[in-house]
C-alpha cells in the first residue's frame, strides 16, 4: 500500500463510497421529510460537504506534491484502521437504516436510536470520521493532510454537535441520543 498508485485508488474508493453515502442520504431525507421530518443546522451541511470533499482532494495533493517515502508498517496500520472506520460507519447506517442521513433530521414521535453501536457511543459515525481523517492520509504518510483535516475538522464537529444536541432535545425523552442522522458526507 505503499505505491502512490495504490493510494490513489484507495482515496478514488473512498470517494466512491461518499458518491454511494450521498444517494442513499438524499432517499433518506425524502423518507424523513414525507414523514415530518424537521431538519436544523442547515447552515453548516454546505461546509462540511467542502471538508470532506477537499479532504480527498488536499491528500492526493499532498501525496503527488510531496513524494514521501512510506514505511510500510504506517501504511498498512493506517490501511487496518481506515478500514475499521469504514466497517463502523456502515454499522452505523445499517442500525438507522431509512433514518440514516448526512443531514440532522428529527422525525416526529421516532424514538431515538439506541441499538448497535449507538448503544455503546452516543455519536459512533463521528468516531468513524476522526479516526478516518487521520488514517486515510497517513496510509500514504500524508502528514499535512491528517493534522489540517483533524483540526477544520474538530471545528465542525463542535458545530455539529450543538445542533444535533439541540435536536435531540426536541426528542419525546429529551435524554441524549442520536437523532435519525449520521454527519459524514
Amino acid at each position: 500500500m505503499t505505491s502512490l498508485t495504490a493510494f490513489v485508488v484507495l482515496v478514488a474508493l473512498v470517494g466512491v463510497e461518499r458518491l454511494a453515502e450521498l444517494v442513499v442520504s438524499r432517499r433518506n431525507t425524502a423518507w424523513s421529510l414525507a414523514r415530518g421530518g424537521q431538519e436544523t443546522g442547515q447552515g453548516h451541511y454546505r461546509v462540511m460537504v467542502l471538508l470532506h470533499s477537499g479532504f480527498l482532494v488536499a491528500m492526493l495533493a499532498e501525496a503527488f506534491l510531496r513524494r514521501p517515502v512510506v514505511p510500510a508498517p504506517l501504511a498498512w496500520s493506517m490501511l487496518a484502521l481506515v478500514v475499521a472506520a469504514q466497517a463502523l460507519r456502515w454499522w452505523c447506517i445499517a442500525t438507522l437504516g431509512r433514518r440514516w442521513n448526512t443531514r440532522v433530521i428529527v422525525v416526529p414521535g421516532m424514538p431515538p436510536v439506541r441499538s448497535g453501536p449507538y448503544r455503546l457511543l452516543a455519536h459512533p459515525n463521528y468516531v468513524a470520521v476522526v479516526v478516518e481523517g487521520v488514517a486515510l492520509p497517513l496510509v500514504h504518510a500524508c502528514w499535512w493532510t491528517a493534522l489540517g483535516f483533524t483540526v477544520l475538522n474538530a471545528g465542525l464537529l463542535s458545530v455539529r454537535l450543538r445542533v444535533e444536541g439541540a435536536a435531540l432535545a426536541s426528542l419525546p425523552d429529551g435524554r441524549p441520543s442520536h437523532p435519525d442522522v449520521a454527519a459524514d458526507a
